[in-house]
């Protein structure tokens, strides 16, 4: 088993970074694509440009303004006294905001064209806003939710850019899976980075299928 630590090591790491992820999208992804979806307020805008920034912006260079944001010496960093460069910390955060747009953005859209008929009712029931999005409102687009979802976490699994800057790629400590295929690569082991993206491609077949079949289903 010591032997292979090369590979389980970072297979482990990233396994636990994809579910601290898919945490935060429940949570917080969930509550900006209905912001983002019903809001009128003139935050929207600035939400919705936060949301589609990693979208947009090259990965490695928004791992460096969070870095230089959050930081030991950096303007939040410092402020709050924050502990979260180059640790377990960094590298969900790094996959969480890089999966972010793939999760909030369709998840909205999908939100914005139920009927307000649905919402209606709900009210005249007596459901408040909160009870409506949880027991109306997202289950009547449960599919988009879990495909988005399948998608956001596999763009957290493949993040590389912004988990370099920000986990620091400490061997044994924040290379997940993506960075030790490069450091493998940059350290000339080809066989052992060719297993750890098979493993990759093994994983991504499995969610493309989980994906694909929540398509289909939709039919």
């Amino acid at each position: 088993m010591q032997e292979l630590a090369w590979l389980f090591d970072p297979l482990f790491l990233s396994i636990k970074v994809v579910l601290c992820q898919g945490l935060l999208l429940a949570i917080f992804g969930l509550a900006l694509a209905y912001f983002l979806a019903f809001s009128s307020s003139k935050f929207r805008a600035v939400a919705e440009m936060i949301v589609t920034f990693p979208l947009i912006f090259p990965p490695i260079a928004t791992g460096f303004l969070l870095l230089y944001l959050l930081g030991k010496n950096g303007i939040i960093g410092k402020a709050l006294n924050l502990e979260i460069v180059f640790s377990f910390k960094a590298l969900v955060l790094a996959a969480f905001i890089a999966s972010l747009p793939l999760f909030v953005k369709p998840v909205a859209s999908a939100l914005s064209s139920l009927s307000k008929s649905l919402s209606e009712a709900a009210y005249s029931l007596g459901k408040n806003k909160f009870q409506t999005a949880i027991l109306v409102l997202f289950p009547s687009i449960a599919k988009s939710v879990a495909a988005a979802f399948i998608l956001a976490l596999s763009r957290g699994l493949g993040e590389v850019g912004i988990t370099l800057i920000l986990g620091g790629n400490i061997i044994g400590k924040t290379d997940t899976i993506s960075l030790a295929i490069y450091n493998a690569v940059y350290d000339g082991r080809s066989d052992q980075a060719l297993a750890l993206s098979l493993v990759l491609v093994v994983l991504s077949f499995i969610l493309f299928f989980i994906i694909n079949l929540l398509e289909k289903s939709r039919i």
